[in-house]
């Protein structure tokens, strides 16, 4: 299903990139887009995505917060120049994996959340 919508996508895009009937076909293909785009179903669909990232967005900007704490913190301690740089250096390692594990955590939220409706629409619910 995703490869025809990305096909179906790529093909209005292409389309009004290279059309060369002018600015009536592209004011006519863009009438047709806006009253799809404000249909129910469309914007039922639209306000799903901007709740649930709503409630993903403060999981990876959080992440990246922290580490950056830790990194200032591991530059501001005490100690040589070199261990401080040995120090910040963990610290970065530390950040970016907590980084990447919230990132895969919201992409597994996404997918099951996914997963359920899709789920519920087969059984009808």
């Amino acid at each position: 299903m995703k490869g025809k919508i990305g096909l179906v996508v790529g093909l209005g895009v292409g389309y009004v990139l290279g059309t060369r009937a002018g600015r009536e076909r592209y004011e006519q293909i863009k009438t047709q887009w806006l009253k799809l785009w404000h249909t129910d179903p469309v914007q039922h669909q639209v306000e799903r995505v901007q709740q649930f990232a709503k409630s993903q967005a403060a999981a990876v900007p959080g992440a990246v917060w922290n580490g950056a704490v830790k990194v200032v913190k591991a530059v501001s301690s005490a100690g040589t120049p070199g261990e401080k740089l040995d120090g910040a250096i963990d610290a970065t390692k530390d950040a970016v994996e907590e980084v990447a594990d919230a990132a895969e955590d919201t992409v597994e939220d996404a997918k099951k959340s996914a997963a359920k409706k899709s789920t519920s629409k087969k059984n009808g619910s």
